[in-house]
């Protein structure tokens, strides 16, 4: 008489497992800290929100897929609209359609580039995504949900909405660029992350890209500061 097939599964891979839930649920958390902070800054156009959580999202996507940002994200909105949101399943909908178009987009062509090259292409493509995606459903939605007349919207577009988006995505794209390398090292200590498998570059080159990133960090957040009047 035959035995049972038995599934085993090797230890090595179910600790990976283990450190896969854990690194996902802290980036979790972190997404959902990071929306609680943004609420504290104040509103551009009186009524837009800049949000910061698709750093914490984003940086999730780059390590485990964009699968894994579209979860966060899902989860961070709908926890979001349960808790500290007063805009109900509409605002939802449009976090959702936010953050996936931009964290997704930037996991997907980073997962198919994996150098720092491969990073930016895809957090550049990645603003252009959120913006476009964003100025399609504001179009639909803002009249419905503002009240204001379709015409309204449209003309709302190319001075509102158009640098609004283009803003948050480049302030996310700047912190990303800047705390990836940071974040990703100390979660690789904590042993939560695999180690990575590609080849370290030259100090030379991170320098470099370290003084990009920081100057594209620097140039979106003057221009969000100037869109809240704060200078």
């Amino acid at each position: 008489m035959s035995e049972p097939n038995v599934t085993v599964v090797s230890k090595p891979r179910a600790r990976m497992r283990v450190q896969t839930v854990t690194s996902l649920g802290m980036l979790t958390a972190v997404a959902y800290i990071l929306m609680l902070l943004s609420k504290m800054l104040p509103q551009v156009y009186t009524f837009l929100q800049l949000d910061i959580q698709a750093t914490a999202i984003t940086i999730g996507g780059f390590l485990f897929g964009p699968l894994a940002a579209a979860a966060i994200s899902l989860v961070v909105a709908v926890v979001e609209m349960f808790t500290v949101s007063d805009t109900g399943p509409i605002g939802c909908l449009m976090n959702v359609l936010a953050t996936v178009s931009f964290c997704c987009t930037a996991a997907f062509v980073y997962k198919k580039i994996h150098t720092k090259k491969g990073a930016v292409i895809g957090l550049t493509l990645a603003v252009i995504a959120q913006v476009a995606v964003m100025l399609l459903w504001n179009y639909l939605i803002t009249p419905i949900y503002q009240g204001v007349p379709r015409e309204v919207v449209a003309g709302m577009l190319p001075t509102v909405f158009l640098p609004f988006n283009l803003v948050k995505g480049g302030l996310n794209m700047g912190l990303i660029l800047v705390l990836y390398k940071p974040v990703v090292t100390a979660l690789r200590r904590a042993k939560l992350v695999p180690e990575s498998q590609t080849i370290v570059q030259s100090k030379k080159v991170n320098a470099g890209f370290l003084l990009f990133s920081l100057a594209v960090l620097a140039t979106f957040v003057t221009i969000a500061l100037v869109l809240m009047g704060i200078i």
